[in-house]
C-alpha cells in the first residue's frame, strides 16, 4: 500500500505521524490531549510492536494520550472543569487554495456528548491564519527540505544530457533526495518539461507522464521538491540540455532571472504580492522588447495585458506543510483580483515576517495564448511576429526559489546554480557550492549538513569580486 501521509492541519497542531489520531486543544490553557486507535493485537503481526500511549506521550510531547473510544469521557471531564461554557471548536472549512473541505467529523456515531454545543466559524480561519507565517522551528525543517531539493537538483543538472529521457530525470531526483536527506516523498507530481513541453506548466500529469526524449537545442524545465516530515520545498530550474546557453536561450533565461533578482529586491514587510506579480510582468516584457520579440511603451504593453501571454501563471504561492499552503485568501485579507494573469494568483496578501513564499516569475511561448494575441489588434501591435516565430517550440523558462520575509527583505533557501555561468561551469563538471557567490542579490542562505550530527550548519561562500 501507498505511504501514509498525515492530514495537514493534524500535523501541524500535533506533529502525529501514524494515521486515525485525533487530538484535543483546551483553550486558553493550551494543554494538549492525543488520541490514538485502540488496535487489534493482530496488528503487531503485519506492523510491529504495539505501542502503548505511554510510549506516544514521550514522542510528540503532548499532555496526554488516550485511546479514541474514550474521547467522549475525555471531552466531559474537560468541560465540567470548565467556567466559560461548554462549547467545542470544530475544525471545518474550506481550503481557499484546493477547494478541498475539512470536514466536522467525530469518530463516534453520536458526535458530541448530550448538552455540549460546537462551532465551526472560528477554529478553521485562525489556524490557517497562523499556518502562514512560520516559527523558527518550522523555518528550520523547510530550509532543510530546500537543501535536499537544491542538491538534488545540482545531481541532475549534471546528469542531463541529450538523448536521455524525462522521466530518466524525474528518476534521479527521486534517488538523491532519498539518499542525500532522507526525504521519502515528492512534495508534489515532478514536472520534467524540455523542448516544447517547457510551456506546459502541469506537465508531467497522467496524461504526459514526463516521456519526451531530450534533444540538443532544448531547454529543460524542472519544477521538483522535496518533502521532509510533511514540510515542502518546491524549485524550479531551467537551462539548456547542451550544457551551453544559446542567444535565444540566453534572452529568455536572463529575462526570468532579472525578475527574480528585482522581486527580491522588492520584498519586505507591508509589499503587496500582486504588485510584485506586476513588476515581474514589467521586467520580463522589457527584457523581451530589448531583444526585438516585441515592441513599444512598456506601460501600455503592461494595460493591455501582454504580461499574461508570456507568464498567465502567478508570481509564486505560500508554502509550508501545504505546497501550495493555506491562507492566500481569508476573509480578513485582501481578496482575488479580477484581472488577467493577476487573477491567477493563489494569494493577494501583504508580505509579513515570517511568510514562506516561492517567487517564480516565468516566461513561456503557449501557442493557446499567443495565437489569440496576434488575432487582437489591442497587443498584435506590440508583437514582432518574424522574430517571435524562432520561439514557437521554445516552450519556457521558470525559476523557483523558497524565501522567507525577515524585517528587513527576504532570506533565500534555495541554493542551485541561478546565473547563466553558473549553470554552464556546473553543467561542464564545475565545484557546486562554488568558492565565491556570483549573485549575492539572491540572498542565498548558504548551508550544508554535518554528517556526523545530522542537523544544519552555516556555510560561508564569499561574495565574488
Amino acid at each position: 500500500e501507498l505511504l501514509f501521509r498525515q492530514e495537514s492541519f493534524f500535523h501541524y497542531l500535533f506533529g502525529v505521524l501514524e494515521p486515525e489520531w485525533w487530538g484535543m486543544l483546551e483553550l486558553p490553557s493550551g494543554r494538549a490531549t492525543l488520541f490514538m486507535p485502540r488496535l487489534d493485537e493482530a496488528y503487531e503481526i503485519w506492523m510491529g510492536k504495539l505501542k502503548t500511549p505511554e510510549h506516544f506521550l514521550e514522542r510528540y510531547g503532548t499532555d496526554a494520550v488516550h485511546y479514541v473510544d474514550e474521547m467522549k469521557e475525555r471531552i466531559l471531564a474537560v468541560l465540567a472543569e470548565s467556567s466559560d461554557g461548554s462549547w467545542v471548536h470544530l475544525l471545518s472549512g474550506t481550503n481557499s487554495d484546493s477547494g478541498e473541505n475539512i470536514a466536522n467529523v467525530l469518530p463516534c456515531e453520536e458526535g458530541l456528548p448530550e448538552g455540549v454545543q460546537s462551532r465551526t466559524d472560528i477554529l478553521f480561519g485562525a489556524v490557517t491564519n497562523s499556518r502562514v507565517t512560520k516559527t523558527a522551528v518550522e523555518l528550520e525543517v523547510m530550509r532543510y527540505a530546500s537543501w535536499v531539493t537544491s542538491v538534488s537538483h545540482v545531481q541532475v543538472m549534471r546528469d542531463v544530457k541529450p538523448g536521455m529521457m524525462e522521466y530518466q530525470l524525474e528518476s534521479r531526483f527521486q534517488y538523491h533526495m532519498a539518499e542525500q536527506g532522507g526525504a521519502r516523498m515528492v512534495a508534489y507530481t515532478c514536472v520534467c518539461a524540455c523542448g516544447p513541453n517547457a510551456a506546459v506548466l502541469h506537465y508531467g500529469h497522467a496524461g504526459a507522464p514526463n516521456d519526451w526524449q531530450l534533444q540538443d537545442g532544448d531547454m529543460a524545465l524542472l519544477d521538483m521538491g522535496a518533502e521532509y516530515h510533511c514540510y515542502c520545498s518546491d524549485i524550479t530550474c531551467s537551462y539548456p540540455v547542451s550544457g551551453r546557453f544559446t542567444e535565444d536561450q540566453r534572452l529568455v533565461y536572463n529575462a526570468v532571472l532579472d525578475a527574480v533578482r528585482q522581486v527580491i529586491a522588492a520584498m519586505r514587510p507591508g509589499v503587496s504580492w500582486p504588485d510584485m506579480h506586476r513588476l515581474s510582468w514589467r521586467v520580463v516584457l522589457t527584457h523581451l522588447r530589448d531583444g526585438g520579440v516585441l515592441t513599444g511603451d512598456i506601460d501600455e504593453m503592461v494595460d493591455a495585458g501582454m504580461g499574461a501571454v508570456f507568464n498567465h501563471a502567478g508570481l509564486g504561492h505560500l508554502i509550508g506543510i501545504d505546497t501550495h499552503d493555506v491562507g492566500g485568501y481569508l476573509k480578513s485579507h485582501p481578496q482575488r483580483i479580477a484581472e488577467p494573469g493577476i487573477k491567477n494568483l493563489r494569494t493577494a496578501r501583504v508580505l509579513e515576517v515570517g511568510m514562506c513564499l516561492t517567487v517564480e516569475p516565468g516566461c513561456y511561448f503557449v501557442d493557446a495564448l499567443i495565437e489569440p494575441a496576434l488575432a487582437d489588434p489591442v497587443k498584435a501591435k506590440f508583437i514582432v511576429p518574424e522574430v517571435l516565430q524562432r520561439f514557437r517550440r521554445f516552450g519556457g523558462v521558470r525559476i523557483e526559489d523558497v524565501v522567507v520575509v525577515t524585517e528587513t527583505g527576504i532570506e533565500n533557501y534555495t541554493l542551485c546554480p541561478r546565473t547563466v555561468e553558473e549553470i554552464q561551469d556546473v553543467m561542464a563538471g564545475g565545484a557546486w557550492p562554488p568558492a565565491q557567490d556570483a549573485a549575492p542579490w539572491l540572498h542565498r542562505k548558504w548551508a550544508t549538513v554535518d554528517r556526523r550530527t545530522g542537523t544544519m550548519v552555516r556555510q560561508h561562500v564569499p561574495e565574488s569580486e
